[in-house]
């Protein structure tokens, strides 16, 4: 799920690759716009401080609070922490455990039914009672609402069924072996039956009422406040609340971190800024804490437009790329390279890019490039796209171009091209663009979402690529029935050793056939003042309110 606003001018041309990247880090670090001390109100920092609420900043505003309707992080982050799910993730591990359930599921020999065992003396919000029967709403409610994220479900899901008082039985049209950790995905949370209703577009995006730890007491255009819920059924917050400020820039973020307006500060900050702030942690003005995410920025090459048709001429950009020196001028260190589709932060990740391709390997990519037929006098011409609103695709845009310009001998050119994010996102799937630098964020916590989204195809053939399917909407048009098999393999394969096998061959036949280039893998950066302990955040990019003291 790419959850995808700033125009970027395209560069008319560059004159040398060293040139380049000293403007680059000229504009980087020179022109952005420069963050000026604010005053706060007198006595705001008592008030910050001295009533054990924990005042979080973010830019991150919210479209709805409705969870069915929620598929952006900033709603899903909000969701997350006033709710309960079945399943949750164990901390800083990708590993779920029971949460409203009180057991894994138990799963039929033919892997289509799930059995789950759910928590007794849970209340909602408003009172009502949490039994199988409220559960079964939800799970409803969110594939029969068709919201954003409604296919998570309704593409898998067949039935839903009480088969106790506190018992779920949850029956799919196919197995699926990542399911339980589909069933942790924030949007999946209880909801009160006598709070939602069922029916196609039947949203409330203004309230929220669910099972979690915190209870929505105040919603508004640049702030929400959370109290705590004094009927939670489970470990209470170590705080007495939570203000959530969003401020209306990055500038107005770093500021209002940096002088004392809030006490942790959140998404999303320029990498300037970032770095800024990293500096004031080690000096110990405050606390900069830094974790491994689980997003990945990549390169798609459509296999139907020429030259990219060739197999070598995607190899010859994978060999080309250079993640050290993109990690290094685009995102001043503050990502991991990565070398393949499925991010390490799964144990059957294998960085088989680097095997093969390594970085910087211009040899190898002329090579391959004169072996399909190209030259000097007859270059690989590639446009490469990327959304208007991703200033780091643009510069990681014209960083790529700067290695072809000046590494490349004239045999192969690459044109960035820049599009309006709605558009950009819309053509892609249509195969207007040759080559692009997209993002993906996970829906769900298991490697079939690096993997199913971006390879599957339901429909296509050799000769035309992918028709209809993942790799269609991606737009790479990759089409492989022996890797939809093993897709197929994969989706049902319960054991983990065997399962991990089957990642590892779709992972080998990627490294062959390119489709995708793999980039970097994101960290993640929260800042918080001194004296605010226990701040992390979950293995799917969300903060974690309920821990946070001060």
């Amino acid at each position: 799920m790419t959850w995808f606003s700033l125009t970027v001018k395209r560069w008319s041309r560059i004159i040398q690759f060293i040139s380049l990247f000293c403007v680059c880090l000229f504009l980087v670090v020179s022109c952005a716009p420069r963050p000026q001390p604010t005053t706060l109100p007198s006595g705001s920092l008592n008030r910050l401080t001295g009533d054990g609420r924990i005042t979080i900043g973010t830019t991150a505003k919210p479209r709805t609070l409705d969870p069915a309707d929620a598929y952006e992080l900033a709603s899903l982050g909000l969701v997350f922490n006033m709710s309960d799910r079945l399943y949750t993730y164990e901390p800083g591990s990708t590993q779920i455990k029971p949460q409203l359930a009180t057991a894994l599921p138990k799963v039929s020999q033919d892997g289509l039914t799930y059995t789950i065992p759910l928590r007794q003396g849970v209340v909602f919000h408003d009172g009502t009672r949490f039994n199988a029967q409220a559960m079964a709403f939800t799970i409803q409610r969110f594939i029969q609402n068709k919201g954003k994220p409604s296919f998570l479900l309704g593409d898998i899901v067949d039935s839903v069924k009480t088969t106790g008082e506190y018992e779920l039985s949850i029956k799919l049209k196919k197995p699926f072996a990542a399911f339980p950790s589909l069933l942790a995905f924030p949007g999946v949370c209880a909801v009160s039956p006598k709070a939602y209703k069922i029916g196609a577009g039947e949203f409330k995006p203004n309230i929220f009422v669910g099972t979690g730890p915190y209870k929505l007491a105040q919603y508004g255009t640049d702030s929400l406040r959370f109290d705590v819920f004094d009927k939670y059924w489970g470990e209470k917050p170590a705080n007495k609340g939570v203000n959530v400020q969003i401020q209306t820039s990055p500038v107005n973020l770093f500021n209002a971190f940096r002088t004392g307006g809030v006490d942790v500060a959140y998404l999303s900050l320029q990498p300037d800024q970032t770095q800024s702030l990293e500096e004031g942690g080690k000096k110990g003005d405050w606390q900069a804490i830094a974790a491994q995410g689980s997003v990945v920025s990549y390169l798609v090459l459509n296999r139907n437009q020429k030259p990219l048709d060739k197999a070598e001429v995607r190899a010859a950009i994978a060999s080309m790329v250079d993640r050290p020196l993109i990690n290094e001028r685009v995102l001043l260190g503050q990502a991991d390279p990565l070398y393949s589709m499925i991010p390490t932060t799964f144990n059957v990740s294998q960085p088989l890019f680097k095997d093969k391709y390594g970085d910087a390997n211009f040899d190898r990519a002329k090579q391959l490039l004169t072996t399909a037929g190209f030259s000097k006098e007859n270059p690989a011409k590639v446009q490469v796209w990327y959304p208007s609103s991703s200033p780091t695709r643009s510069l990681a845009a014209q960083t790529l171009k700067s290695l072809v310009d000046a590494k490349m001998d004239g045999i192969l050119q690459f044109e960035v091209a820049v599009a309006e994010g709605p558009a950009f996102f819309k053509d892609i799937s249509r195969g207007l663009y040759p080559a692009a630098l997209l993002d993906w964020y996970p829906d769900f916590l298991d490697p079939d979402n690096y993997v199913q989204p971006f390879l599957y195809c339901e429909k296509g053939s050799v000769a035309k690529g992918c028709e209809d399917g993942g790799s269609q909407t991606q737009g790479s048009f990759y089409y492989n029935e022996a890797v939809n098999k093993l897709i197929d393999q994969q989706r049902k394969e319960l054991n983990p050793e065997a399962r991990q096998k089957i990642f590892a061959e779709i992972q080998n036949q990627v490294t062959t056939d390119v489709p995708y280039v793999p980039l970097w893998q994101n960290k993640d950066y929260v800042f918080a003042r001194n004296g605010v302990s226990s701040v992390q955040l979950n293995p799917i990019q969300i903060l974690v309110y309920q821990t946070i003291k001060k």
